[in-house]
């Protein structure tokens, strides 16, 4: 049984030139680093997907210092904002198959695209995500499906 962790970016700047630009905000930073000490006592990460968005790759930067595991690294498109939620989850679920000694995975990226992943992942769940939330989905490979266990936000450690 694999892990995957989804995780929304930190809290970010209102909107600047572009959306893609958008930074993390003092507040997003401490919540970031808040669930990366909590996902630093909850999994040891292998594998880390990111939006290329700065607010993300932020965030992710971030959210590394506490573990010191991860053997594949990738940054895409298919995680920004508007990309296609079943697209995402075929990539993904791709990557994992690819790459079975992967246990745990990391996946950071946006609303609304974060709450439709879950939903294509665990077929009946699509919850609302804070910023800088993780959502814990315990995947069958074989049913190529997942279970949501657990939602967890800064503001609810």
């Amino acid at each position: 049984m694999k892990k995957i962790f989804i995780m929304r970016h930190g809290q970010a700047s209102p909107m600047c030139a572009d959306d893609a630009s958008r930074t993390l905000t003092n507040s997003g930073i401490s919540e970031v680093e808040a669930m990366s000490k909590w996902l630093e006592r909850t999994a040891s990460v292998d594998a880390v997907l990111v939006s290329p968005y700065v607010r993300a790759q932020q965030t992710y930067q971030l959210m590394k210092q506490g573990q010191n595991n991860i053997k594949f690294e990738q940054t895409s498109t298919d995680f920004i904002p508007e990309a296609s939620p079943a697209h995402t989850c075929d990539f993904l679920q791709a990557l994992i198959a690819l790459n079975p000694d992967n246990q745990n995975w990391l996946v950071v990226a946006h609303m609304p695209l974060v709450s439709y992943l879950v939903g294509e992942l665990c077929p009946g769940k699509m919850p609302i995500f804070d910023t800088a939330a993780i959502a814990c989905i315990e995947y069958d490979e074989d049913k190529g499906q997942g279970e949501l266990v657990g939602l967890k936000s800064p503001n609810r450690l």
